[in-house]
């Protein structure tokens, strides 16, 4: 389908431009064909109305773990490592196939409704994060998250050359597959490095958690001499594109080594809050030209999927942190969640800007709201006024997967009812 979104305010991402107003985008299958004036020559079959809307770039969650929408507002108000080993670890023991299936739909829901269009999940059973990706219409990075647990080493190694055979490339290329070690402390060097081979055979990045609480840097400097970012960089984990989670407690040579090896650390300020883990130093990592990318984390530690509650809290806690109002700027944050999210899962030859060739992961704002008046600064409304419920319409790959707040993929009610009824049944096992 051939669509045109008319007379819109538009916000590209492309690091030319900033808010473009009154302009129109003329999508021609899945790609961008042309930004400006209306053209006669392009024929189309939909045309939107762009008017008292600002389009954006399709925001990217860089590091979640979407099944765990079953757990929200489950296990709270504990330090990360009860959390994990009391709460999250017995019920993930206890997880079906069926169950991450119904949850990652829930999710998003919850995603698409917020207007994130890409995702980097990291978690079980990805075939049946796959499958809801077809049935969504999303875009997403799949991993499974692999804890070293003794003789299941080469079965999990297994699995995931097997995921990436079968589902990387699939949703006519929504759909990439890479390799996930879940941290330092879960996983031996030796294995550490098992999973680095298996990256390199298969040409993939690595999604791995780093020095996200100050209990795990200690236990790295007792147990290794140095920290888990440095463990990393001396395993050679590097040499593959990383996709880091967290990095709070990082010092100057850590900044130093993931500057070097053009780590992209992800920013996950809602989950470091609630879990008490700390305050990365993201203006620090931004001055150092460090590809910081955001996410949410999953939603049983945030608690929710909202990137553009992600967007406003990166963009306001460390003007409080540093005691510097002009600390992680609006711009910052939105690049964070947009180009900055794209670059760091290698896709940004495709997604993370709206350019001409580019696919068209368009989302559209509705700005005409009481709490987004008066229309001044409009890259600040993003930042510091937008919430996810003002997101109308969310295209991805050229297809308009929500309009007028309405999906068009996804039965919501069906998967509300099946998330509750097996996340009940879940914690009775």
């Amino acid at each position: 389908m051939n669509l045109l979104i008319k007379d819109v305010a538009l916000l590209p991402m492309d690091g030319e431009n900033g808010i473009v107003n009154g302009t129109n985008i003329y999508i021609k299958g899945n790609r961008i064909a042309h930004i400006g004036e209306v053209r006669e020559d392009i024929k189309v079959d939909r045309v939107i109305d762009g008017s008292k809307k600002l389009a954006m770039p399709g925001l990217i969650n860089a590091h979640t773990h979407i099944g765990m929408s079953l757990f929200r507002n489950y296990a709270d108000d504990l330090p990360l490592h009860d959390w994990l080993t009391k709460k999250i670890w017995p019920l993930e023991a206890k997880l079906t196939a069926e169950d991450v299936y119904w949850g990652s739909l829930l999710s998003m829901v919850e995603m698409i409704q917020s207007g994130t269009t890409t995702f980097c999940d990291m978690y079980f059973f990805m075939e049946k994060v796959g499958e809801g990706l077809i049935e969504s219409g999303m875009r997403g990075v799949i991993a499974r998250g692999i804890i070293e647990e003794k003789g299941l080493e080469k079965g999990k190694i297994d699995y995931s050359r097997k995921l990436y055979d079968e589902w990387n490339g699939k949703g006519e290329g929504r759909i990439k597959v890479i390799v996930a070690p879940h941290a330092p402390y879960t996983c031996s060097p030796g294995y550490l490095k098992e999973l680095l081979e298996l990256a390199m055979e298969l040409n993939t990045p690595i999604h791995i958690h780093l020095s996200e609480t100050r209990k795990e840097v200690e236990d790295s400097l007792n147990l290794y001499g140095k920290s888990p970012i440095r463990h990393a960089y001396d395993l050679g984990l590097f040499k593959q594109p990383t996709i880091a989670a967290h990095c709070v407690h990082v010092d100057e040579e850590d900044i130093r080594i993931l500057k070097d090896n053009n780590v992209s650390p992800v920013y996950n300020p809602s989950s470091n809050l609630k879990l008490a883990s700390g305050f990365a130093p993201v203006d620090r990592m931004l001055k150092e030209d460090i590809n910081v990318a955001l996410g949410t984390d999953g939603s049983s530690s945030n608690n929710n999927l909202n990137m553009f509650e992600e967007i406003h809290i990166a963009s306001i806690v460390n003007k409080a942190v540093n005691m510097d109002a002009i600390s992680v700027k609006a711009m910052d944050a939105l690049k964070m969640a947009t180009i900055n999210g794209a670059r760091a899962l290698k896709w940004d030859d495709e997604i993370g800007s709206i350019e001409v060739n580019k696919k068209a992961d368009i989302i559209l704002i509705d700005l005409d709201k009481p709490h987004l008046y008066p229309l001044h600064n409009l890259v600040s409304l993003l930042a510091y006024s937008v919430q996810g419920s003002d997101v109308d319409t969310v295209i991805i790959d050229g297809n308009i997967v929500m309009e007028n707040r309405e999906i068009k993929t996804l039965d919501v009610e069906k998967i509300m009812y099946n998330a509750q009824k097996l996340s009940e049944e879940l914690i009775l096992r």
